[in-house]
């Protein structure tokens, strides 16, 4: 403020300050600098409803949306920036390069995912409105800002997607385009255990690496290139076509009679006092999935069916199985001493 009152008047002098550090025809008459406000809630877009989407064909390739609450997969990051701007995303929104955003090709619209940059372990929270890459060995095409955020500056970047349910605070920022704080960095040992997966899922240059597989861009494609409106018009859908009738098997002639084998020896049953407590879930159907992608044992406690790895004999093998639970996603999952 430029008028300071003195002595007596504190009163007035309060008035003054409450109306004179506001805001008056858009322009602010004083004060300390504020930082950036909340998007009003009429700016924001909106995370309803939520659209899965239909079957669709690219390049012959045919990819079905799915809504699936556990995603967590690794691949490679691309980004797209101005060459887009101002042009409607997939679920029809205006796709503002700066934004934290990203296009995915199966997650429903919009969705929010945790992005993990394999090289430095930095994570970020990006909300995914558009459909794209269509491109074989890409598993995720984000925005310019997002790509800044995670820090790729140029050609891709390998990357773990995991999906997530952030905060609705979080949510609001990423529907105004801000940015949300990032996670806390990955560690190396896990970041050793993705790098490896990917190695693993990664087939040689030219075979193909995706069911089905997807087209190649063409060399004098530009970036932007291969995004669609799923859910308007113009859009490419397809049905799925019933799978062909099995043809019949001829009958095997008749196995002459062999001595009954004996029954292998049961493995030794390794006992310690060590576990991995990877959850607790209502459905019993839920904790039978998770216990078969971990290798663990489904056990009931109270109203609650608890899923663990092991026993194990030592510190050491517990904690391998831990990296182990946490890398398919359990990331509450722990080390239990009984």
């Amino acid at each position: 403020m430029k008028s300071i009152v003195r002595g007596g008047g504190l009163a007035i002098g309060a008035a003054l300050l409450l109306s004179g550090c506001g805001i008056f025809d858009g322009k602010r008459e004083g004060g300390p600098a504020a930082g950036p406000a909340p998007a009003p809630a009429s700016d924001l877009v909106s995370d309803t409803p939520v659209k899965v989407g239909d079957p669709y064909m690219i390049g012959g390739a045919t990819y079905t949306p799915a809504d699936i609450p556990d995603y967590d997969d690794v691949g490679y990051a691309s980004w797209y920036g101005e060459e887009l701007a101002g042009k409607p995303t997939a679920n029809g929104e205006i796709f503002n390069p700066g934004g934290i955003s990203a296009a995915h090709r199966t997650l429903p619209l919009p969705s929010y995912v945790e992005v993990t940059a394999l090289d430095t372990g930095r994570t970020i929270l990006v909300r995914i409105n558009d459909r794209g890459p269509m491109v074989s060995d890409r598993l995720i095409d984000l925005s310019r800002g997002a790509a800044e955020q995670l820090g790729i500056t140029g050609g891709t970047a390998a990357v773990r997607v995991r999906r997530t349910n952030p905060p609705l605070a979080e949510r609001a920022q990423l529907r105004a385009g801000q940015p949300v704080p990032e996670r806390i960095a990955t560690p190396d040992s896990l970041l050793a255990i993705l790098r490896n997966k990917l190695k693993a899922i990664t087939a040689p240059k030219g075979a193909v690496v995706a069911q089905p597989a997807a087209p190649i861009a063409s060399g004098g494609a530009k970036p932007g290139d291969d995004r669609l409106v799923v859910e308007g018009p113009g859009a490419t859908k397809v049905g799925i076509k019933p799978a062909a009738k099995p043809v019949a098997a001829a009958k095997p002639a008749p196995a002459r009679p062999t001595p009954a084998a004996k029954p292998a020896p049961k493995p030794a049953t390794v006992s310690g006092p060590y576990a991995v407590q990877v959850g607790a879930f209502s459905s019993e159907a839920n904790a039978n999935a998770a216990a078969k992608s971990v290798g663990g044992s489904v056990a009931r406690a109270g109203k609650l069916w608890r899923v663990r790895m092991g026993p194990f004999a030592n510190d050491a093998d517990a904690k391998a199985a831990l990296a182990n639970a946490k890398a398919r996603g359990f990331r509450d999952a722990a080390v239990v001493h009984d």
